[in-house]
């Protein structure tokens, strides 16, 4: 690897992360080293700077997506991932001749009960075939080409099994490289067990559902939950969700026609009929889909979509529950609603509307869902929501800059 960018996530590391960057500049003197601060609240930043590392800072997000923000601003060629409180020789991962090089520890170093650990063993096994010890070790050397392959990584602390999936997915040469390293190991106390739950959580959703959003971070389509919440729409959200999973590049109803056999024209039958079903009138039918079509319209930057659904739920007493909890994932850029959720959110709404409209006023609300969808088709109400002064100010509030 002769070209080579060593980059080092980090949050409220103060006490570690200048040894670890000194030690990296050592092994690694041609290499630029960055570190990603994910929102630290202490020195972090200022001492990985004194140590001579270059900082990209950033608000809280997670770690896959502090690595995936840094790795825009590197320079071309290899990469080599590491943890802010790693203490060891990571040279023999660079000298690899593999496309992706894994440290694995060669004395384990406390941890808890293997529950994340053994979770992605298992997960990566079914889907790849390959067994590996060390899923979740943040010690990574990547080829110019897994690099190409592999980022954006996957959100939070699901980036390393994500890599591995990815490198796997596309017939690239993974191997374990045992070293004789030490970091500061998590013990089995609430504060451990509450990491371990987060990885856990960040494991399971990195073999689902993901998207890239405008930031370039790829994130995990959670939408879905929003079935569970209100499980009478749990069957458009099962129906956005094969469109998560299988969709293809085709935007809009018109591309979706044109194109057949796509997951979009699934949603264009599947989501009228669900709502012809569930209210057993045509007008319930064109409510619930055009509703669902206009927020999916939405889904565009973070907050978008929930922010539409939170003031037309008010009074339209949708319940705003699935908003309340999903909120703080979307407008963070942790997780994206995905038309699993922004299908099956419009689908309340238009249940809601059916229900507290009758005879004109339901028509009235067919028009107006009619014009709103017309519009996205013909130009983007994206665009026409950030070219309105109070529109884009409300659109902007709460979002990560």
């Amino acid at each position: 690897m002769a070209e080579l960018t060593v980059i080092v996530a980090a949050r409220d590391e103060e006490e570690r992360i200048g040894a670890t960057v000194a030690a990296l500049r050592e092994q690694f003197p041609n290499a630029e080293v960055i570190v990603a601060d994910d929102g630290s609240r202490d020195r972090t930043a200022l001492e990985a700077e004194a140590a001579g590392a270059r900082v990209v800072r950033l608000p809280h997000r997670g770690k896959g997506q502090a690595l995936t923000l840094a790795e825009q601003t590197a320079a071309p060629g290899a990469l080599l991932l590491c943890d802010a409180d790693l203490a060891g020789d990571l040279r023999p991962l660079v000298e690899s001749e593999t496309d992706v090089a894994v440290a694995a520890f060669a004395e384990r170093q406390g941890g808890g009960f293997g529950l994340a650990k053994g979770t992605a063993k298992r997960l990566l096994s079914l889907a790849t075939g390959r067994d590996l010890r060390e899923p979740l070790s943040g010690q990574r050397a990547l080829s110019k080409t897994a690099r190409a392959q592999c980022f954006p990584a996957s959100a939070g602390f699901g980036c390393e099994v994500g890599i591995t999936l990815d490198a796997l997915g596309a017939g690239l040469t993974v191997a374990e490289v045992e070293l004789q390293l030490r970091h500061r190991a998590t013990g089995r106390d609430l504060r451990g067990f509450a990491h371990r739950a987060r990885q856990l959580r960040d494991v399971v959703l990195a073999f689902g559902p993901q998207a890239t959003n405008h930031r370039g971070l790829r994130l995990p389509l959670v939408g879905w939950v929003t079935g569970v919440f209100v499980p009478r729409i749990a069957p458009v959200a099962a129906i956005g969700l094969v469109d998560d999973f299988f969709s293809g590049p085709e935007r809009g109803v018109a591309a979706h026609l044109r194109k057949g056999r796509t997951t979009g024209v699934l949603k264009l039958a599947g989501i009228p009929l669900f709502g012809l079903i569930a209210t057993r009138k045509v007008s319930g039918a064109l409510l619930v889909a055009l509703a669902a079509n206009a927020l999916n319209q939405l889904d565009t930057k973070p907050g978008r979509a929930l922010k539409a659904y939170t003031i037309a739920a008010l009074p339209l007493r949708a319940p705003l529950l699935p908003a309340v909890m999903l909120a703080p994932y979307d407008l963070r850029e942790m997780a994206m609603l995905g038309d699993s959720g922004s299908n099956a959110l419009g689908a309340v709404l238009g249940l809601s509307s059916v229900e507290r409209f009758t005879g004109r006023g339901r028509w009235l609300a067919i028009g107006a869902l009619a014009g709103l969808n017309l519009f996205g088709e013909l130009t983007s109400l994206g665009d026409a929501i950030e070219r309105t002064p109070v529109l884009r100010d409300l659109d902007a509030a709460g979002r990560q800059a």
